[in-house]
């Protein structure tokens, strides 16, 4: 839709305009610092980040109705700066150019309601926001795309050269920050530190094949994590990790979207995440703070938290309901099929805190919770839904897991709709699917598959009489036979009833 098409009272507002002044503010000490160059940890305290517009207030100039329609409009619209999460530019970004943003197709992924057959199971109605249909296939784009666009405006606007872009990953967030770096180009390169053995093949192929450097070490992620904050704190490197609060930034854009797509009727909702590094959940309830500061939103959604009991810090920290009482404490990982959640020293862990404050403060303490569940609920979750025509990855196992436990054990409303985040596409977990089928997976994973969840192929093997084309093209008459008896026995195996 073209700019003339737009009705007169939010032409001027469609096409957005350069404004506010972002700081980095620091959540241990409340320093203030310029975002003139990259800061990942507070220089005075050395706690984390967050990234905070202090001419924020001017936003609220505009009545919360008029946002609605300058979102609505904006997304008819096909400049490709606004075609992803900069739709939402002022919350986002505000003060980067148009011609900065890198767009790759992240952002605006379906919602898609469960069937009957997976209400009834999980005891309430649900859907699933597949975020596995971004380019790289998981949520990460979000944040790669908001952090890259930061470093394309430094090299475009302020002379930025040689950067190397460096994350720890367990999979997701290597893929996706070797996707925007090769966008770049020359501009920026990239390396991605990996825990050996611990990445689906299908994920350790994703930055090979985007020509990032990949360095694979002993240990967890929590091991790589440290090593890439060693290096960013002492060489002149990009972190790419949820630790750059540019990476939270863009992550809000999925509560905008969810938003979005219930017209911003969001009161009734509950917003279900895996917690790994903790900056998703972070994202998330700060996007759904902004637009009801803005009033955008009247309302906000519960949110529930959801760890396997192989990696729960968080579920752990909120376990003491008595706030002065709790103490974070790191715990030792086990493996887990929901890799990217498989942390147990989140560097987001500040912001969780100081950001649930905030949402109890204003929707109850109720509205934050968190649950448990086991790796064995998440793997049958996982094929469950994949059965029921959906293509969640292990982290959308566990938040089917997650609100299934949550409605058992009384921590949600049922009458609520649930958005669980499938947080990435189900062929990228492809290895764990077929662990599960042919029973092989390793004893600590703690995961026996169920005979009704359990698929593999049909092999027909032909007898020397009927003549097989594996040996070659064959003759009208021999090709029919082969046709014929193979038809017949799938039609056996299939118990198909002849037509009459």
């Amino acid at each position: 839709m073209k700019l003339d098409q737009f009705p007169p009272e939010v032409q001027a507002s469609v096409i957005p305009k350069i404004g506010g002044k972002y700081l980095y503010r620091c959540l241990g000490c409340g320093s203030l610092f310029g975002i003139e160059e990259l800061l990942y940890t507070c220089p005075k305290c050395d706690s984390v980040l967050l990234i905070e517009d202090i001419q924020w207030e001017r936003l609220k100039e505009i009545p919360g109705e008029k946002w609605r329609k300058i979102f609505d409009y904006r997304k008819m619209s096909n400049l490709p700066a606004l075609s992803g999460i900069y739709l939402f530019h002022e919350l986002i970004g505000s003060i980067i150019p148009l011609e900065d943003i890198v767009y790759l197709g992240e952002g605006r992924t379906p919602v898609v309601s469960a069937n009957a057959t997976m209400k009834e199971w999980a005891g309430m109605q649900f859907c699933y926001k597949n975020d596995g249909q971004n380019p790289s296939a998981s949520f990460k784009d979000r944040g790669m795309a908001s952090a890259f666009s930061y470093l394309n405006y430094l090299i475009n606007k302020r002379g930025l050269r040689d950067v190397l872009a460096i994350c720890a990953s367990t999979g997701d967030t290597s893929a996706s920050a070797a996707l925007y770096a090769s966008y770049l180009c020359g501009n920026v390169k990239s390396a991605v530190l990996l825990p050996g053995g611990k990445v689906t093949p299908q994920q350790l192929g994703q930055p090979l094949g985007s020509g990032a450097r990949v360095i694979e070490i002993p240990g967890v992620f929590d091991d790589c994590m440290k090593v890439v904050e060693y290096l960013s704190e002492n060489f002149s490197v990009a972190l790419m990790n949820s630790k750059n609060a540019w990476r939270i930034l863009g992550q809000e854009s999925y509560s905008y979207e969810i938003a979005q797509a219930f017209d911003y009727e969001v009161g009734g909702l509950a917003v279900v995440a895996p917690i790994g590094n903790a900056g998703n959940i972070t994202a998330i309830m700060a996007g759904f703070l902004k637009m009801h500061d803005l009033r955008i939103i009247d309302s906000l959604p519960a949110l529930i938290g959801v760890q396997s009991e192989h990696a729960n810090p968080v579920y752990l920290y909120y376990l003491e309901p008595e706030k002065n009482r709790r103490q974070f404490r790191p715990v030792t990982v086990r493996p887990s099929v929901a890799q990217a959640a498989m942390i147990g020293n989140p560097v987001s862990m500040p912001r969780v805190i100081k950001l649930v404050e905030q949402y109890r403060k204003i929707a109850g303490e109720e509205s934050v919770r968190f649950v448990q569940i086991s790796e064995q609920e998440i793997m049958d979750s996982m094929l469950f839904a994949n059965r029921n025509g959906h293509i969640a990855c292990t982290q959308g196992g566990e938040c089917l897991a997650g609100i299934r436990k949550a409605v058992a054990e009384n921590k949600i409303d049922r009458n609520r709709t649930a958005v669980l985040d499938a947080t990435a596409h189900a062929l990228k977990f492809a290895v764990f699917q077929d662990k599960y089928f042919m029973d092989a997976f390793e004893p600590e994973f703690e995961i026996a598959p169920k005979k009704e969840m359990r698929n593999a192929p049909f092999s027909l093997t032909l007898p020397d009489s009927v003549p097989s084309p594996a040996g070659g093209k064959l003759g009208p008459e021999e090709f029919q036979k082969f046709v014929e008896y193979t038809a017949s026995i799938i039609a056996d195996i299939l118990e198909l009833k002849p037509l009459r």
